[in-house]
């Protein structure tokens, strides 16, 4: 499966982008990758239109709603985990109405396609994104918890500070582009001619080129440097989520906008507890005597261990359900219960004189016949699903 994009990069912006730059910057995506658009492309184009139409409208239902926008800023996908997910089984709907819909039917339709495509401006570069892995406890996940993280990057270069060249004259214009960072071509397609634009291979969309370049960088502007950054993990996190942390990955070459860091969560086995989503499950073995006489046992918790009494009588396979006591939700929506449920271990061996006792109890009255009352029967009934 193709890694998801950061929505941002999927609508060509910054972090940062007004309402107005994430709006105009959906209607070129619509206009572009619709499907209404491809109808007579090859099955290639149709279904990389398709995608490219979905991926560009799943960022937009984000980053449109200030509050999503906010979560995702914040905590990269795992903070709007599926709030941008859509239905298309209906179909795409057409083309016109969505924007006609979207923003007020400013754009007339489908007449002016000719010569629509990206503004011929300099394109600012992008550090790469680093990924790496984070190992969290269960207690650690409860909480939430800061981890330092050690990770070499590359960062702008001392001696130059990051242009490249240690003078200013020596970075000039671009040749081939003319400083636009882009090259055009007109092509020929079903809705006309259109002014198609690709990034200069010479500065490599940049729109400056270095003429006398830094020794210690090489004219990248960029070097290499092993740091140590602190990293706040949310409570509620799952094994395989990918936390986004802004503008903490390579920096881009000649002072450009900074890459991502994306910390993925590893969890490690609790040696007791069993997690599911944000409910914490648990198993205690206890003796015959003690389900039949009553007994107190130590529980582990999130919070620490826990004493809780057992009534005499207690039956295998009770379930004793602690809400509130299990994981918190990562976007905030509530808390998730603790389960212990409750085995009665049968020996298998009996020495000589226990089954003589036993043997006698059970001749001298129906104390050891099975008789749930129906409160009995209710609660393991209800109960045994967690399990």
């Amino acid at each position: 499966m193709a890694e998801k994009r950061d929505y941002y990069e999927v609508l060509g912006l910054q972090k940062g982008a007004s309402a107005d730059d994430i709006k105009g910057a959906y209607r070129k995506a619509a206009l572009k990758w619709h499907p209404d658009r491809w109808v007579d492309g090859t099955d290639a184009e149709k279904k990389t239109a398709e995608e490219k139409f979905k991926e560009a409208s799943e960022a937009y239902s984000v980053l449109s709603d200030p509050d999503k926008k906010a979560k995702y800023d914040q905590f990269g996908f795992a903070g709007v985990d599926g709030a941008g997910a859509q239905d298309w089984s209906q179909g795409f709907g057409n083309l016109n109405d969505i924007l006609n819909n979207l923003f007020g039917g400013a754009f007339g339709g489908f007449s002016g396609f000719g010569g629509f495509g990206r503004g011929a401006q300099q394109q600012t570069p992008r550090g790469k994104n680093i990924r790496t892995h984070v190992r969290l406890t269960l207690e650690e996940i409860a909480r939430g918890c800061t981890k330092d993280v050690t990770l070499e990057r590359n960062r702008p270069c001392p001696e130059c500070g990051g242009r490249g060249t240690k003078n200013a004259s020596d970075v000039k214009t671009c040749p081939t582009c003319k400083g636009n960072g882009y090259v055009q071509q007109v092509a020929n397609s079903l809705f006309g001619r259109t002014m198609v634009q690709n990034v200069c291979p010479q500065c490599g969309g940049e729109g400056k080129v270095v003429s006398n370049p830094c020794r210690s960088c090489g004219g990248t502007g960029l070097v290499r440097r092993k740091e140590t950054i602190s990293v706040q993990i949310p409570a509620g996190v799952q094994n395989g989520m990918q936390i986004t942390v802004r503008g903490e990955g390579h920096s881009a070459p000649h002072n450009g906008v900074n890459g991502d860091l994306l910390i993925v969560i590893d969890e490690i086995e609790h040696p007791e507890l069993k997690r599911e989503e944000e409910n914490v499950f648990y198993t205690k073995v206890i003796s015959v005597a003690d389900a039949i006489l009553g007994c107190e046992i130590s529980v582990p918790t999130l919070d620490g261990r826990q004493t809780i009494k057992l009534e005499a009588g207690t039956q295998s396979g009770m379930v004793i359900r602690q809400r509130g006591k299990g994981l918190p939700s990562v976007n905030g929506y509530g808390r998730g219960d603790m389960f212990i449920k409750v085995i009665v271990w049968i020996p298998r061996k009996l020495d000589r004189k226990t089954r003589e006792m036993l043997e006698a109890a059970k001749a001298s009255d129906r104390g050891f016949e099975p008789d749930p009352n129906r409160d009995d029967r209710a609660l393991f009934e209800k109960e045994s699903k967690y399990f």
